[in-house]
């Protein structure tokens, strides 16, 4: 191991390991901004078939970062997501975390 590597904190250490991913880091950045948003919209933002996003959310629901709300039945139904206070705050941690990998 490197001098380097023995004196300097390993700050991707620190990186949320939820949002490391693109698409979770990226669906946490929209809903950060946006507040609340439906499922169409944030798939037609991300770009991903609703099988994959249906995932992520999942994966960020069961790291209690997002609440999802189903109103309606059938084709009629609307799927919203919303951060959660926790959510919000890592996503805050994260983004600290990488501007000081990123030495900014």
């Amino acid at each position: 191991m490197s001098d380097y590597a023995t004196t300097q904190a390993p700050g991707w250490a620190e990186l949320d390991p939820a949002l490391t991913a693109p698409k979770r880091l990226a669906a946490v950045a929209l809903l950060s901004r946006a507040g609340d948003a439906d499922f169409a919209f944030v798939r037609e933002h991300l770009q991903v078939s609703d099988s994959d996003l249906s995932k992520q959310m999942a994966a960020l629901q069961q790291a209690g970062y997002v609440e999802t709300t189903k109103t309606g039945r059938g084709r009629g139904a609307t799927t919203t997501f919303r951060l959660t206070r926790a959510g919000r705050a890592a996503y805050r941690r994260h983004r600290e975390v990488l501007q000081s990998l990123l030495g900014e």
